[in-house]
């Protein structure tokens, strides 16, 4: 597939003419051929966003809704084209990719009853006669910067409630998933977004820091979200802050999910199997830590391992829950991280194996902290099992990551597992259920590591919007002097 860059309404390529090529990961064949964007065409697509937002941010909130709503209905209509090409860019599964589809759809239409919502207050002021009111108003253009793992779902996120604050937007594409990227673009136009409100931006890996800083850096662009590792989250950040512009990041994560006792063991089992190895365990939110009380513990590795060993692997294309990794590097990398740990001490259980890019459903058992599986962000299907004695160490390994982004813990006892989430250090914490979950109308976010801001629903709007105070006073009100 040849795409374009959508700059101003209008399909172009890259004013050099330059192209690169995004091979599958699991075949090696070309999946896409993008535009590799030079700082002209950044400047063209921040111009024009730049053009567009006065009209666009006058618009009535009916208006936005149905543009939105209509670009939801696409988007779920496109199900087939979004799913070969994730399939062809990133590896996944065509059921990943059929969720991908179906969220981002919910996200529009949540965005679309949020443009009702961009309200302020009448604030009571000391002045007679004055009618002082907080007001929310579209910041201006963002920048949406997107990542590969969950292409449709991160990147509709990333655009749709600053398109419903009344912003214009700039979708910065992944470079390993620039075709899936760019159907949103097309989505959204057909939906009848006027020319500008949104450009979509897709570069050669060699140039993504050059563009990211361009964009960043740009006068007009008031605002910066994105998502993806915290090493880039970083740069990011410090990028933002030298210009004094607000950054959305949401960032890696290492989320623990702690079975305490009393558990429910089956209901935990369940809830790691999904946790862990959907999408191949490539998801920010998946269970990166596998926290469980010795009392329990050779009952829950037991059940566990023989779950995670029937897990079917293989061609994405096929009957297969764990497809393609994103590259052959981070394929590898499991094997690192396997290698490591058994070195160390670390029981494999379950798994183990690597076929090209396709890595088994692993878990180790008996993890320390000496081992890199304990502390380091696997982003794949390896995942470690660590023993706890005690509730006070359940909560500390929980704790001890520089991460914070989700968390779960599973207990029968209700009041106590909220006194453990009280304690946990994350955005997200959930009781008796997966650390993988998402609503498009929830607050979003991570802490420490994981970043900062709120994506989802109300939270957003505050992210994507500046609030002013305005007043209506009296002209002939007394001065001192």
């Amino acid at each position: 597939m040849t795409i374009s860059l959508l700059i101003n309404g209008a399909d172009r390529p890259a004013a050099s003419g330059r192209t690169y090529d995004r091979l599958d990961p699991f075949t090696d064949k070309l999946a896409s051929r993008a535009p590799a964007a030079g700082l002209e065409d950044v400047t063209d697509a921040i111009e024009a966003a730049a053009t567009a937002f006065p009209a666009w941010s006058k618009t009535g909130p009916t208006y936005r809704r149905q543009i939105l709503a209509k670009a939801a209905d696409i988007i779920d209509s496109g199900v087939e084209e979004f799913t070969r090409l994730m399939i062809a860019e990133t590896g996944s599964t065509a059921a990943w990719a059929g969720f991908n589809v179906m969220f981002a759809a919910k996200i529009l239409r949540e965005a679309a009853a949020m443009t009702t919502q961009i309200s302020g207050e009448v604030v009571p002021s000391d002045k007679p006669g004055t009618l002082a009111m907080a007001v929310r108003q579209a910041a201006g253009v963002c920048l949406a910067i997107a990542p590969w793992n969950a292409p449709v779902i991160l990147a509709v996120r990333a655009i749709a409630i600053p398109l419903a604050c009344g912003n214009t937007v700039i979708l910065k594409a992944s470079e390993l998933c620039p075709g899936t990227h760019r159907l949103i673009g097309s989505a959204l136009t057909e939906a009848g977004l006027p020319p500008g409100v949104i450009n979509v931006i897709t570069n050669a890996p060699e140039d993504a820091a050059e563009i990211v800083a361009a964009l960043i850096a740009h006068p007009a662009v008031k605002r910066v979200n994105f998502t993806g590792s915290t090493r880039v989250g970083k740069i990011v950040a410090r990028l933002a802050a030298e210009h004094l512009k607000p950054a959305l990041l949401e960032l890696g994560g290492k989320a623990p999910l702690v079975v305490l006792e009393d558990a429910d063991i089956d209901g935990a089992v369940n809830a790691a199997i999904f946790g862990a190895f959907m999408h191949q365990g490539q998801i920010c939110m998946s269970t990166e830590r596998i926290i469980v009380h010795n009392a329990i513990a050779d009952a829950f590795v037991a059940r566990l391992a023989a779950r995670a060993a029937r897990l079917p692997t293989g061609d994405p294309r096929g009957h297969v829950v764990l497809g393609s990794m994103i590259s052959l590097e981070a394929a590898k990398k499991m094997e690192g991280l396997i290698a490591d740990a058994q070195e160390k001490g670390a029981k494999l259980v379950a798994g183990g194996k690597r076929t090209g890019t396709v890595v088994e459903a692993t878990l180790l058992d008996h993890v320390t902290p000496a081992m890199r599986i304990y502390s380091e962000e696997s982003f794949g299907p390896v995942k470690p099992i660590i023993r706890v004695a005690d509730e006070e160490e359940a909560i500390r390994v929980a704790n001890d990551t520089e991460y914070g982004l989700s968390a779960a813990i599973f207990s029968r006892d209700v009041r106590r597992a909220m006194s453990v989430a009280a304690r946990i250090e994350s955005g997200i914490c959930h009781i008796n259920g997966p650390t993988l979950h998402d609503e498009a109308q929830m607050p979003f976010g991570g802490v420490k590591g994981s970043g900062y801001g709120r994506f989802g629903g109300k939270a957003a709007i505050a992210e994507f919007t500046d609030l002013r105070w305005i007043t209506l006073e009296d002209p002939a009100q007394h001065y001192p002097f």
